[in-house]
């Protein structure tokens, strides 16, 4: 289960974010998942729960978006999606295409609370 290790990368990251913003908690955290990425939503979610203790983000709530799989085909130059195990053009249906998107595991978003700032 190396979701958890990709919980606890993400976690130093929304770390330094919050940090940089001066903020008191992160509420919500949101990251895109292409199929191709290697990390499962589901398990992703359940290691979060557990990586999250202790940390700026003990409260946050974590939202998993799925991406699809675009390609670009290298005869007729379309870009259309695919599948996970056809990753053909979906115009010409050549087989020699370039992957433009899922497999990305990107951190789209961090909402967080700033620390109230002191009133003279």
């Amino acid at each position: 289960m190396h979701e958890l290790a990709v919980c606890q990368a993400m976690l130093e990251q929304v770390a330094g974010i919050a940090a940089r913003e001066q903020a008191s908690e992160v509420t919500r955290i949101i990251v895109r998942i292409g199929p191709l990425s290697g990390v499962v939503p589901e398990l992703l979610e359940q290691a979060f729960t557990i990586a999250r203790s202790g940390t700026i983000a003990n409260q946050a709530e974590l939202i998993t978006e799925a991406t699809g799989i675009r390609v670009r085909c290298s005869q007729c130059g379309a870009e259309t999606d695919a599948g996970i195990t056809r990753m053909i053009c979906g115009k010409c249906g050549d087989y020699r295409t370039q992957l433009l998107s899922g497999d990305e595991l990107l951190l789209a978003s961090v909402e967080l609370n700033r620390a109230e700032q002191a009133v003279e």
